[in-house]
């Protein structure tokens, strides 16, 4: 299977560990000496952590070697990493790990042999070997890997909108009969005949001419209405709509777990900022 420095499988893996860099920490032993520091970490390609690169600093041997993760103890807030044991002669019979070099089976192989010693034997099988047959060197369900979850509910609120209703706005025709009143004139003739004796006037004789045919002419005149009918605008209707917010609250029961711890006498419990820690004072 083949392995990949962290930054190649992961260019963001700082984010991917909310900030966290295993690059900077420092390696201890249990009783607290600083062995050397971790340069790079291994992972497959499912991205699991197989290896440390380990820059070591030990009683004046100093070259970079190969830990497998099951031997370390990462603890971010106190920005170092424990491990369960490595001594000088262990560091001298590593092989050594370079930058340009390519760790296959063999190599693995050979990592594996120098922490055998302590860690148990088993027959190696290059064809059929997987990292789960030495959980010793490669497992992290120790009790000092063991890592669980604490969850807690929380209310989430989203918001989708969805149609209540529709509002149509159309028009028809209504009929109905209109009067308008017109005035108008109508021009008649009125003949009067006067027989009265204030107008029996004497003529002269020689003054009359009598004659047939005389006519006396008088146009007369009427008005006709003229009636149509025209299209004028009443009113005007508009249609819009506007958007009324209101606030909806909510309320429900929601879970979330703590953390309970049982030392059972171990000693006094020192709770950190990220971290517990469990002194125990031995008789």
């Amino acid at each position: 299977m083949p392995l990949y420095k962290l930054e190649e499988f992961d260019p963001s893996y700082r984010e991917t560990f909310g900030g966290d860099d295993i690059k900077s920490l420092n390696l201890y032993t249990e009783g607290g000496t600083e062995v050397g520091a971790v340069a790079d970490a291994l992972v497959d390609e499912n991205g699991r952590f197989r290896y440390l690169v380990i820059d070591t600093r030990l009683d004046a041997v100093g070259k970079k070697i190969l830990l497998p993760i099951g031997l370390a103890r990462i603890n971010y807030s106190a920005g170092c990493v424990y491990v369960d044991g490595l001594s000088k002669q262990q560091v001298e019979h590593l092989p050594e790990y370079r930058e340009n070099i390519i760790v296959d089976h063999e190599f693995e192989e050979n990592v594996r042999k120098v922490y055998r010693s302590t860690s148990g034997n088993i027959t190696y099988d290059r064809e059929n070997y997987t990292y789960e047959q030495e959980p010793s060197l490669y497992g992290l369900n120790k009790p000092d890997h063991q890592t669980f979850r604490l969850y807690e509910e929380r209310l989430i609120a989203n918001k989708h909108r969805v149609k209540t209703g529709e509002v149509s706005v159309s028009k028809h025709i209504e009929t109905q009969t209109a009067r308008v009143t017109v005035p108008i004139e109508r021009e008649r003739v009125v003949i009067d005949r006067v027989q009265s004796p204030d107008i029996d006037i004497r003529v002269d004789p020689n003054e009359i001419k009598f004659q047939e045919g005389e006519v006396a002419r008088i146009d007369v005149y009427q008005e006709t209405p003229e009636i149509h009918k025209e299209a004028f605008v009443r009113e005007e209707v508009r249609v819009r709509k506007v958007v009324e917010r209101d606030i909806v609250e909510a309320e429900d029961l929601i879970r979330r777990e703590e953390l309970d711890i049982d030392n059972s006498g171990l000693g006094d419990l020192n709770v950190k900022e990220n971290s517990l820690e469990i002194h125990h004072d031995s008789v």
